[in-house]
């Protein structure tokens, strides 16, 4: 699905209100405040890639605010990945401000109150990702908000580069394309950002951290293998049993809960996804669940809704 929104399609005195209308429709509602000068020009464009959007945000300065009323009947979190290109942009959000230029890429979470400004025109890539989506290659991304990431080396600058030509191409592709290109994008964007260090670091010694991030690799290549088990971590990571164990528990979580929490929150992403014809049973059995009915009881547990639910209120029209 593609939409396009721009300020010469109207009158100067409509312009403000339509770009109001099109970046609520486009990210979610956010009051903005304008410059003092009576003329505003932007344009808008925005793409589906399956459960991800990219879009293309060109206007000149203003502020963007995100108060608590606009959460109260927002249902899906997400996080919005914002590549600036022509100017500095601000972003405030939990406490912390940072200032992000043209060679980086700031983070923001939709659940939390912020506010987002560049005072000159400015140019930006935006990758809008569902938190079910991210949160299946990502542990934890709320520790993400307000970080900013280099694009100008490595797999940033590949993430970028790839943001940036998948935007060009996009109205080439079929559905099915686009759906892997969203896929791909996050990939991308998952390797650039655990490879930072702050990303890494946590409570425990930098050693156990980074078997830590190794252990998480090895579930996540293979959540859709029945015999994934500890056993099979510890030996395809190189560590003992015990050692695996009190690595997770220095996390707090189970080695056993986090394997059924990432094979649940992927088959989440997939249950939201209006473009996955895959039966229930099917999405199942595709990230390791062996048995339907646990799998149904685990789900419930998990997101305090049956899967069919979760599919039904995907496909909604409110959604």
């Amino acid at each position: 699905m593609r939409a396009g929104y721009s300020t010469n399609q109207v009158a100067p005195a409509l312009r403000r209100q339509l770009w109001q209308d099109a970046v609520s429709k486009t990210y979610f509602p956010l009051d903005l405040r304008f410059g003092s000068g009576s003329e505003f020009s932007g344009s808008l464009g925005a793409w589906s890639l399956g459960p991800v959007a990219v879009s293309r945000n060109v206007s000149d300065g203003l502020v963007y605010r995100r108060h608590e009323r606009h959460l109260v009947t927002e249902r899906e979190e997400s996080y919005l990945i914002t590549v600036p290109e022509l100017a500095e942009v601000r972003f405030e959000q939990d406490g912390r401000e940072v200032c992000c230029r043209p060679g980086a890429f700031l983070i923001e979470r939709s659940h939390l109150p912020y506010e987002f400004s560049h005072r000159d025109p400015a140019a930006l890539w935006v990758l809008k990702v569902p938190a079910a989506v991210l949160r299946t290659r990502i542990v934890r991304p709320e520790r993400l908000a307000t970080l900013q990431f280099d694009a100008s080396r490595s797999v940033g600058a590949i993430f970028v580069d790839m943001l940036r030509l998948t935007g060009a191409r996009i109205d080439e592709m079929d559905e099915p394309a686009r759906a892997l290109m969203g896929k791909q994008l996050v990939d991308l964007l998952a390797m650039a950002i655990e490879a930072d260090e702050r990303v890494l670091a946590g409570h425990s010694s930098s050693v156990r951290n980074a078997h830590l991030h190794r252990c998480e690799h090895f579930i996540r290549s293979r959540l859709g293998d029945v015999r994934l088990s500890p056993q099979m971590v510890a030996e395809g990571c190189g560590i003992s049993v015990r050692y695996l164990h009190q690595i997770f528990e220095g996390e707090n979580i189970t080695v056993g809960a986090y394997i059924r929490n990432q094979r649940l929150l992927a088959c989440e992403a997939m249950l939201r996804d209006p473009n996955c014809r895959k039966s229930i049973s099917e999405i199942a059995y595709e990230w390791g669940f062996g048995d339907q009915a646990q799998f149904s009881r685990n789900y419930r547990t998990r997101f305090g809704c049956t899967p069919s639910e979760t599919r039904a209120d995907s496909r909604s029209p409110a959604s």
